[in-house]
């Protein structure tokens, strides 16, 4: 009777995922394992710093590239190990059909050997395959961080999306190819039973549904301020292309917006529902919710795309002390079934935060909800849980990207130094808290910093980009600062600034040196009012104002109608007196003067109040309605 080999205590046993390594040097040469370029013998593991998780290593950063040569690498030589297969495959067939012989228990005995040196092989392909798999999950996930961070307005590469699905499509050949080994290799049936071999079997079935779910994701998010009743767009796409089948029928993907509880629970209990009962979980009602996959075949994209959904009804959650609408996230919830190799799948994924508004007063609290979290969310968390203190050095990041990707230049570091000013309380602190960000007025205002921020993204965005972005506006300076800097001009009387207000939301005023050699500010400008007259013609319209004082420190003044010529409007002087025969009404100018000393018993150097006056002929005026404020979208 031949003897088991797997009941003797000089065979190496394979369990979990743990291989001691003594074990896989002793392994017979007629199996060679993959070499991993990278990585080296598995006996070094501990010297490259390169492992799967389960031997509790964290795996370096690499490129993509070097992923993908890795994963190729590995997958040609796995053939190596489907050669000694076919082998033992043939000499298994031989065994079964031949007679009797002296040698016989020594050929079952070889065949037992060479058949525990290629699972040995394969469990060591298989720590190789999870190693791979974890680089590539890492690089998706620092993808997807990408992504929030875009939601902000950093640069985000999208393309390189292809080159993680090429990781994808390639891990999932190499995992499709072992488990046809594995498959393969519990045909050669030696002994009654076999767990290890069992066990890897499952593991590498796990495997590939565990790639095939991770591959599924939103690669166009929705907009993070979303508006009942309010058309919007998203899609999401399956990493895995065509490598399964699946794009020969294609299922339909549905989506349900989940509030932050009911997406914690789902996520970090693993949920199991079917499809019925995960369509009663919305917390709301979304038109045109549901969407069948497409696969383009030019670039192997497979994915969905949700072109017209309308969020019509949403289910708040009960609030708890100063918690307001403008606080409560929520996540869209893309899912669809499928089957892969006879195994039903459910994918599901999540978008990321969104805050849903009914009017465009809460877009300003909303959006520093949603850029506080694309900012300071870390990579892996339970959502949508986020940090209540960040470092100015990192809010400062924040802010920059914010306001540069929103009107095309970026802050100086002096602009930043006055934001920190701003958000400072009695204790400095290189710590600031959410509620110094948005919740808490800032000392003698009735605002809170975000609103003032976000205020003055809007006015810049709305009535000042190109002058902004030409380094016309100086902005973020105090008043203190910027009386200093005009004093100290060397072009003197005429010289002027143009600051940011304090005391006004979405204001700017203008600093200038006047003919006393003192500076006078002039009352805010709000986009009400450059409804009315745009800010360059303002600035051409008075006279006191010469020469421009530069916003870059190291630059020298410049004559405003050189500054901020390109900007002015072209004016037609109407003829005086002409009464339109089409309208019935005569035409008039809008122009803009300072009243000096004593036309209104102010002083210089003490804050003016800039008149607007108009040039009448006779005949009637009618003014227009200029309350209307502007949505501000693209924030």
């Amino acid at each position: 009777m031949p003897l088991n080999p797997y009941n003797m205590n000089n065979t190496p046993m394979v369990t979990g995922y743990m291989v001691d390594p003594s074990d896989l040097l002793a392994v017979s040469n007629s199996c060679n394992p993959p070499v991993v370029q990278g990585i080296g013998p598995i006996h070094n593991v501990q010297n490259t710093g390169i492992a799967s998780p389960a031997l509790g290593m964290v795996t370096p950063k690499v490129e993509l590239y070097e992923v993908q040569h890795q994963i190729m690498q590995s997958l040609n030589e796995f053939g190596n190990c489907a050669n000694a297969l076919k082998l033992l495959a043939q000499n298994y067939s031989y065994m079964l059909n031949s007679t009797s012989s002296p040698n016989a228990e020594a050929a079952y005995r070889s065949l037992i050997d060479e058949k525990a040196a290629i699972v040995l092989t394969m469990r060591r392909s298989f720590m190789y395959y999870e190693s791979l798999h974890e680089m590539v999950i890492h690089e998706l996930k620092n993808w997807r961080h990408q992504q929030a961070q875009a939601g902000n307005g950093a640069p985000f590469n999208e393309g390189s999306l292809d080159d993680i699905q090429r990781c994808f499509e390639m891990l999932e050949s190499f995992i499709a190819h072992m488990l046809a080994a594995v498959k393969e290799l519990m045909r050669v049936r030696l002994v009654t039973e076999e767990p290890e071999l069992t066990h890897l079997l499952e593991q590498v079935q796990n495997a590939q549904k565990n790639l095939v779910c991770s591959a599924f994701i939103v690669d166009k998010q929705p907009p993070q301020v979303m508006k009942t009743n309010t058309r919007f767009a998203a899609s999401v796409r399956w990493l895995i292309g065509s490598q399964l089948g699946i794009h020969n029928n294609p299922p339909t993907v549905e989506c349900i917006i989940m509030s932050e509880i009911q997406s914690q629970r789902f996520v970090t209990r693993n949920t199991q529902m079917d499809n019925s009962s995960l369509s009663g979980q919305s917390s709301g009602e979304i038109q045109n919710a549901s969407s069948t996959m497409e696969y383009q075949q030019n670039n192997h994209v497979f994915s969905a795309s949700f072109r017209n959904m309308q969020l019509k009804k949403i289910k708040r959650a009960e609030k708890k002390g100063t918690e307001s609408v403008m606080d409560e996230k929520f996540a869209l919830f893309f899912y669809t079934t499928t089957t892969v190799n006879d195994f039903q799948i459910r994918v599901w994924t999540l978008s990321l935060p969104v805050v849903v508004i009914v009017h465009g007063n809460q877009e300003p609290q909303s959006w520093a909800t949603i850029t506080w979290d694309n900012a300071f969310a870390e990579i892996v968390r339970d959502p949508f849980m986020i940090t209540d203190r960040v470092t100015w050095a990192q809010l400062s990041v924040a802010l920059n990207i914010k306001f540069g990707s929103c009107t095309g230049r970026s802050l100086t570091i002096d602009n930043l130094d006055f934001l920190y000013e701003k958000l400072q309380r009695e204790e400095r602190s290189e710590y600031i808290t959410w509620n110094q960000f948005c919740k808490e007025p800032m000392p003698d205002r009735s605002f809170t910093f975000w609103e003032w921020f976000f205020a003055i993204m809007k006015l810049t965005k709305d009535h000042m980009l190109g002058m902004w972005k030409a380094g016309c506006i100086m902005g973020f300076i105090n008043k203190t600062k910027a009386q200093t800097d005009l004093l100290r001009s060397v072009y003197g009387i005429g010289t002027f600034l143009l600051r940011f207000s304090d005391s006004e939301l979405g204001g700017v005023t203008i600093a200038y040196v006047n003919e006393n050699g003192l500076v006078t500010m002039l009352a805010p400008w709000t986009a009400r009012d450059f409804q009315v007259l745009n800010l360059a013609d303002r600035i051409r319209d008075l006279d006191v104002l010469c020469w421009l004082h530069p916003s870059d420190r190291n630059a020298s003044p410049v004559k405003r109608d050189v500054a901020f010529g390109e900007f002015y409007s072209k004016r037609q002087e109407p003829e005086p007196l002409v009464l339109d025969p089409v309208t019935g009404y005569v035409k008039s100018t809008l122009h803009v003067h300072v009243c000096r000393n004593g036309e209104n018993g102010s002083t210089s150097g003490t804050p003016h109040h800039a008149q607007e006056s108009m040039q009448l002929g006779n005949g009637d005026f009618g003014m227009a309605d200029f309350d209307t404020i502007t949505n501000f979208e693209n924030f």
